[in-house]
């Protein structure tokens, strides 16, 4: 290639000469002074903007939370670049190219758009890789960001990255078996492929560690029972004192409250409250305790809260339903996917153990193990907070007794859990005893559920925690 004038890329500078002869991609030499100039393989880059996808659920913006990569770092395929949190849940970002990062194009905390570029990618031209989209491998993802392909008769979804993967290793993806969203091949899968063929071993995928409590030798001794009533201590924050008023933007978990509540506000509540006297649940809780430590599992009340509604809702299925925009049809929700609300730094969040219908007490104690150790380190997936089909909040473990909880569209009811209190109670002889109490407050969409059917449900949902041994009977 001859010309008067060449600038290369980054690191040649500026070349005036009459002639310039490039003879390959490392090389620049002059024909009439016989000089070669050396120069980096960045010369043969190109750059490529790497935009943020649709990560589905109607998002169209997210706030960078965290980078995990600065300009100048080399990244390959499937490494994390940042993580993103929407109105619904944080996002990893991963690349989806070998090559070097030049530019950042947002700060943490900043609002990015889909569509829009995330970073720019300097990749090797040589291998001819094309300019595409942004893969996020945190499932489940929107139908439009999946590339189709017909394949006899019927549609495989996948994304880009994991055509790649399943091309470099010759595999049909009409032979693999999807287990993602819609039967949507997941990186996991063509691994697991890979590995049936090869007779490799792969690593377990990772979940969340949960740490096993402290063993009693290990534990803080018990303050006295008999103890003064504990005073409330006030969260230490610093205060700023800046003089004036100060606005911002309402993003992340308050977003998607805002919108939520707005839409809650569209629902006529009803509202029934009642007392349940726990106090043999906290002797068996107190018993099957250590034989959960022993699996490193923390067992609370909640997650028998949560199997005495899941028994309760297959005798009243219509409070785990939904009802449509235009109040003309009723669809009943065959997983009871229930949600418990948490308080987190992020905001209120409300993830949902899945398909608690055919979970044991010790499955759902797991769950929310998990559910707890991620929602505290804000690393809840999309999956984890979508799909609610019913929803307890457990008030109780801030304070209070009673409350009025707000549903959750489309869900139809909500229950709210009060504190647990020792309070004089008398039996079937007129004898005083000590009973541990709580209170419940549950809330229905009038529209399609009555007064009678919510006493009803609660009576069976208080029978199974006040005689939990009846569980047993209708244990599936």
């Amino acid at each position: 290639v001859c010309t008067h004038r060449v600038r290369s890329c980054s690191s040649v500078r500026f070349i005036k000469s009459k002639y310039v002869c490039v003879f390959d991609k490392s090389a620049l030499k002059f024909s009439h002074q016989q000089r070669l100039f050396r120069t980096s393989a960045v010369s043969c880059g190109q750059i490529v903007q790497f935009k943020l996808s649709d990560i589905g659920e109607g998002i169209t913006e997210v706030t960078v939370k965290e980078w995990y990569i600065k300009e100048g770092d080399s990244v390959s395929q499937f490494d994390s670049i940042c993580e993103v949190q929407s109105d619904k849940a944080s996002v990893t970002i991963t690349s989806r190219y070998d090559g070097i990062i030049r530019k950042l194009h947002y700060n943490i905390d900043d609002i990015a758009f889909v569509g829009k570029p995330l970073v720019d990618i300097e990749i090797d031209a040589s291998k001819g890789v094309a300019p595409e989209e942004d893969v996020v491998e945190t499932p489940p993802m929107s139908h439009e960001e999946h590339t189709h392909q017909e394949i006899k008769g019927h549609k495989t979804l996948a994304t880009p990255a994991v055509r790649r993967l399943a091309m470099e290793n010759n595999i049909k993806l009409s032979e693999v078996v999807g287990t993602g969203k819609d039967n949507r091949i997941l990186k996991e899968d063509i691994l697991n492929y890979l590995a049936k063929q090869t007779g490799a071993i792969l690593p377990p995928s990772p979940k969340a560690e949960i740490v096993p409590p402290l063993r009693k030798t290990e534990t803080v001794p018990a303050a006295p029972k008999d103890k003064a009533r504990k005073i409330p201590v006030p969260v230490s924050r610093p205060i700023a004192f800046s003089g004036k008023d100060k606005t911002e933007p309402v993003t992340g978990f308050q977003k998607a409250m805002v919108k939520t509540m707005s839409a809650a506000l569209k629902i006529p509540h009803f509202g029934y409250c009642d007392e349940i006297d726990l106090t043999q649940l906290v002797q068996l809780r107190e018993e099957l305790k250590p034989l959960a430590e022993l699996r490193g599992v923390k067992l609370s009340f909640m997650p028998f809260f949560i199997k005495a509604a899941s028994l309760g809702l297959l005798q009243y299925p219509i409070l785990n339903a939904s009802l449509d925009e235009n109040c003309q049809n009723v669809t009943y929700k065959a997983s009871h996917n229930i949600g418990v609300a948490m308080d987190t730094e992020q905001g209120l969040i409300v993830p949902n153990v899945k398909n608690v219908q055919v979970c044991s007490v010790f499955d759902i104690a797991v769950e929310l193990n998990r559910l707890q150790s991620l929602g505290s380190a804000g690393q809840l997936g999309t999956s984890d907070l979508t799909g609610g089909t019913f929803t307890l909040s457990n008030i109780g473990t801030i304070g209070g007794t009673y409350t009025k909880p707000v549903i959750l569209p489309p869900e139809v009811a909500i229950g709210a859990l009060g504190k647990i209190q020792v309070l004089p109670r008398f039996n079937g002889k007129g004898e005083v005893f000590k009973a541990q109490i709580m209170n419940v407050s549950w809330s229905a969409d009038h529209r399609i559920i009555d007064g009678a059917t919510m006493a009803r449900f609660s009576n069976l949902w208080k029978s199974y925690l006040e005689n939990p041994a009846s569980m047993l009977l209708d244990l599936k």
